[in-house]
């Protein structure tokens, strides 16, 4: 168990969540809203679809994971 008060432990868990929010907001904002305006028409974003646009998505998702990954590696603290 580790040594942090009751306090640094909230903080720790606020701290994580919102490493693992960022990671939500990431996935929204890189990958769903351009597939979305793909699928309305929104933009010109359906005609560019190529490797650029796949480089894109990657590129939001590795942000993701690596939000994701700093949210347990923060959680890993209380074990």
């Amino acid at each position: 168990m580790s040594d942090l008060n009751p306090a640094e432990i909230e903080q720790t868990k606020l701290l994580a969540n919102a490493f693992d929010r960022a990671s939500t907001a990431c996935i929204t904002v890189g990958i769903v809203t351009p597939v979305a305006a793909m699928l309305y028409g929104i933009g010109n974003v359906g005609t560019q679809f190529g490797f650029a646009v796949v480089g894109y998505f990657l590129g939001w998702l590795m942000i993701a994971v690596f939000l994701h990954y700093l949210a347990r590696l923060t959680l890993r603290r209380l074990a």
